[in-house]
């Protein structure tokens, strides 16, 4: 077996350290020891952008908290028509450079495309700003509500932060929410008794199998009841029912080793 040979480090704004590793054609992050993103697999990740945009009419703009390995840009790019606003929220440079780099092939690189914008920064004080001006949010920061690798994450998952989101919202707008954790239905509450209608979904991590992530997503009542952009159905075990961007390799969550 190949060895993990590290490609880069760089430290976060809260003290920690990304470190970029790479083994043949896979690729992780970790947050000093913890595994953060892997190459392996983006179902889940595809999943989110997909359920939240096929629940959100007319869908022109677009906030994406987290870049990741940029699979889950990936997914809403592919669905979102020619004029749409897509505004991507890292708060890592070094993780907009490496997806403009090494990473860039993985999820056919999306920050090039011309309706994206990166905003290098705190994606909470990107929706705290806001007010009516997204019809979604995604949210796929740290592992999620529960799962967290950086502590200053949870402000952007607790009441204050739904608070935001909703008021970042337009009538009829969906907040999507990413989580490596189990089932969390003491959030799917929090995220009702926010003013959202809630779902919790379950995703593998890769078609058929892996571990299963969960989903969240909250719709606000208003707004055109036709959908937005184009539609990728998932069945009942969340496999895409058409494959999906044959140039990505995997995703990421699912233990590497």
């Amino acid at each position: 077996m190949l060895p993990w040979v590290i490609v880069d480090r760089a430290p976060t704004p809260a003290g920690a350290e990304l470190v970029l590793l790479r083994r043949g054609d896979e690729w992780v992050i970790r947050v000093d020891r913890e595994l953060l993103m892997s190459s392996r697999v983006h179902h889940s990740e595809e999943a989110l952008a997909t359920m939240a945009l096929e629940r959100a009419p007319h869908c022109r703009a677009l906030l994406v908290g987290g870049l990741g390995l940029g699979f889950t840009l990936r997914a809403a790019l592919d669905r979102l028509p020619a004029r749409a606003r897509v505004v991507v929220a890292e708060l890592s440079p070094q993780l907009v450079a490496w997806n403009r780099g090494p990473l860039a092939p993985l999820a056919g690189r999306p920050l090039f495309d011309p309706r994206v914008e990166v905003a290098v920064g705190d994606v909470f004080g990107h929706i705290a700003a806001a007010r009516a001006a997204w019809d979604v949010v995604l949210l796929d920061v740290d592992n999620g509500p529960r799962a967290l690798c950086l502590p200053g994450n949870d402000r952007l998952y607790g009441d204050r932060g739904l608070s935001a989101c909703r008021a970042a919202l337009r009538p009829g707008g969906v907040l999507g929410v990413w989580s490596a954790g189990p089932a969390d239905t003491p959030w799917r509450d929090r995220l009702e008794r926010a003013g959202f209608d809630a779902e919790l979904k379950h995703v593998t991590a890769r078609p058929g199998g892996g571990s299963r992530h969960a989903l969240f997503l909250g719709r606000l009542p208003g707004g055109p009841g036709r959908p937005c952009g184009k539609s990728l159905r998932f069945s009942g075990n969340g496999v895409p029912s058409r494959p999906h961007h044959p140039r990505a390799v995997a995703g990421r969550r699912d233990g590497a080793t």
